[in-house]
């Protein structure tokens, strides 16, 4: 009876095809699972709602940082008997940081779901924090951001967002500095810690072979004591744009530019995805084909609205040669005049829904994809979103929405960045000369 008591006053269950059910314990730490009875492993996951896009200027890179440290020790296990409590049982252990979010995730037969549970609760209850590993794995995290420092497209990118979003949580690196790293220690993790893994910013999330009453159990006995919530100011990221050209000897050109796009909780996301994918999301869409195929300016070119919980951008990203920069750049922005005058006919309208749903339906069709859509969506929108409804929303979208949608974005303050060797690349000042209707 008393444990029943220490879940919380309203556990639900909510229903997609009988598999989807949820359950909050009192300290308003959420649970979710997806019931696969046709496999015979299950994958389990804790997400945690914080990445770079919560932290300060001072702390950034300590989300990303905790994740490496998590596999240091934690609870009774030493750095190799995390490891090796999964891989003896023939599964797999991993993490990810986001701008938003942290997961843990293992994968594991169904009868070691306990063990798998056990390992990565202890990561959020008792991470050991070992004085020497901190400061021995602050080298490796400072290797893996020179790892990154050598690819261009990477470089680019977070050009594209210090830009688009300067000064901000949202423009700066997952990685953080190796000055920041540097100067990260037990007492400020420690401090990250207490503000951030508390029980309401947490979902503990299994998929596959899984009992859903039987995993809250393990996660309300292992985690039931993490605190409610901690006071922290959510930073809400403001687009700005602008420019940043640097110039570096590299055999490639590389460009981002883009525009203000839109959150993940806007009710018209899907519209802004699926213009995204009629301009450059595959080998169908307008500028593959016409940059690509019939111009030969480049080997690969795409778009996509990045997007958070607050914020988004609409990036174009290409890679060419300097020489070519000054007639990839009008071609592009042709493109998107085409987009902001001229109604989608109806099959391109048709074949983009055809993409986004299969894309959509596609990706729940492994253990990994559906257990993030699930946790990500518990995190954002306090419920898993039935496969109908986003359905529904695609469907919805008509021309007419996707032609004042383009015109909407692609009037708005542009962000422009550029790496490559040194030459005379167009400007700012001549980009939005360009974009002029």
């Amino acid at each position: 009876m008393e444990k029943k008591e220490n879940i919380s006053k309203e556990t639900f269950a909510q229903t997609i095809a009988g598999e989807i059910k949820q359950t909050t314990l009192k300290n308003g730490l959420r649970i979710v699972t997806a019931d696969w009875p046709q496999v015979e492993s299950v994958m389990v996951s804790i997400f945690v709602n914080t990445g770079s896009s919560r932290e300060s200027e001072a702390e950034n890179g300590i989300s990303h940082f905790i994740e490496h440290l998590m596999f240091k020790g934690a609870g009774k296990r030493n750095a190799q008997q995390i490891t090796a409590d999964i891989a003896n049982v023939g599964g797999s252990i991993n993490a990810y940081t986001e701008k938003e979010f942290t997961c843990y995730d293992a994968r594991v037969l169904k009868e070691y779901l306990e063990l798998a549970t056990d390992v990565l609760a202890d990561f959020i209850m008792a991470p050991t924090l070992d004085p020497e590993e901190i400061n021995r794995e602050k080298g490796v995290v400072i290797q893996e951001i020179n790892r990154y420092a050598d690819i261009p497209g990477y470089i680019v990118n977070r050009y594209f967002l210090q830009t688009a979003f300067p000064n901000q949580a949202m423009g700066r690196s997952t990685l953080g500095t190796p000055e920041n790293i540097r100067r990260m220690d037990k007492a400020m993790i420690q401090r990250y810690l207490r503000t951030h893994y508390v029980a309401g910013n947490i979902v503990a999330a299994a998929v596959g072979r899984v009992d859903h009453d039987k995993f809250v159990k393990m996660v309300e006995d292992r985690m039931s004591a993490l605190p409610e919530h901690s006071d922290f100011a959510e930073i809400t990221p403001h687009y700005v744009g602008g420019e940043k050209i640097v110039c570096k000897e590299l055999a490639q050109t590389h460009l981002a530019m883009g525009f203000a796009g839109t959150s993940t909780l806007a009710p018209d996301y899907y519209r802004y995805v699926a213009l995204a994918n009629i301009l450059g999301g595959g080998m169908s869409s307008r500028l593959f084909r016409e940059v690509r195929e019939k111009r030969g300016l480049v080997y690969t070119i795409n778009c996509a609205n990045y997007s958070c919980k607050n914020a988004g951008a609409f990036k174009i990203y290409a890679g060419t040669t300097p020489k070519e920069m000054n007639t990839l750049l009008p071609v592009v922005v042709t493109e998107l005049k085409k987009l902001m005058n001229d109604k989608v006919s109806a099959e391109e309208l048709t074949r983009t829904k055809t993409l986004l749903r299969a894309g959509l339906l596609m990706s729940q069709e492994t253990l990994s994809g559906k257990q993030e859509k699930i946790a990500r969506e518990t995190l954002l929108f306090n419920r898993v979103i039935p496969t109908e409804e986003t359905i529904a929303k695609i469907e919805a979208i008509t021309a007419d929405d996707l032609q004042t949608l383009a015109q909407k974005i692609f009037s708005s303050t542009p962000t422009y960045a550029v790496l490559g060797p040194e030459s005379n690349y167009p400007g700012y000042a001549e980009l939005q000369e360009l974009l002029k209707l």
